[in-house]
């Protein structure tokens, strides 16, 4: 037989190919829907021009819903791994959309812990976006250095609770002038230099206090 052709005379070729071969095959709603967003979507990844017909469009001339297409975008956004057995008919398009779902959440949740991370500790975050750390191990890595920093803190607190205040004591007694070096326990004989230090480590003090604004 001399076979017959049919000239097509419009700009998007593509799109009138993809309509007729989802036509002629016995699928459901979901699997068409499934089946033209994954085509748009490699058709987009291929630098096709952007005045060809989105998914969503597409899926009106076939008679899908919109909610029922944009279950299937989300389902190859958040879950692609669920789109060849969405098409295949081996899970329902609802089924996937609900796991899409949870992982869209956790995806959310996952970049709302790395926003807070890089205002709190830059260099974890930096870690995790090089691969070099999971989230998990970096907010448990964070934590430790947060109890270490407390740790820290309660420490030069105690410390700095018992000197200065016995420093202030004596100011304007007679402690300094009874001071014999020949007393002194080994290895803690105050010598001027010990002192010329602590005068340093007080104006230091005194610096810090001003900028904290502490009483």
């Amino acid at each position: 037989m001399e076979p017959t052709f049919l000239t097509y005379e419009h700009d998007n070729a593509d799109a009138y190919v993809l309509s007729v071969n989802l036509r002629r095959r016995n699928l459901t709603k979901s699997q068409t829907a499934m089946i033209t967003v994954r085509v748009r979507s490699l058709e987009e990844q291929d630098g096709r021009s952007p005045r060809e017909q989105t998914a969503r469009s597409l899926g009106e001339q076939l008679g899908v819903a919109t909610a029922v297409m944009g279950r299937a975008s989300t389902v190859l956004q958040h879950a692609p791994d669920l789109v060849d057995p969405v098409i295949n008919g081996a899970i329902g398009l609802n089924e996937a959309y609900a796991k899409a779902q949870e992982n869209k959440a956790k995806a959310n949740s996952a970049e709302t812990q790395l926003a807070k991370l890089r205002e709190e500790d830059p260099e974890l975050a930096n870690r995790v976006a090089e691969g070099e750390l999971s989230l998990a191990g970096a907010w448990a890595e964070r934590r430790e250095r947060v109890e270490e920093e407390k740790r820290q803190r309660r420490v030069a607190t105690h410390l700095l609770c018992e000197i200065l205040p016995s420093l202030a004591q004596v100011r304007g007694t007679r402690t300094f002038a009874l001071y014999d070096p020949d007393l002194a326990p080994p290895g803690r004989a105050v010598t001027r230099e010990v002192i010329e230090h602590a005068a340093r480590a007080l104006a230091e003090a005194a610096s810090v206090w001003a900028e904290r604004d502490l009483p």
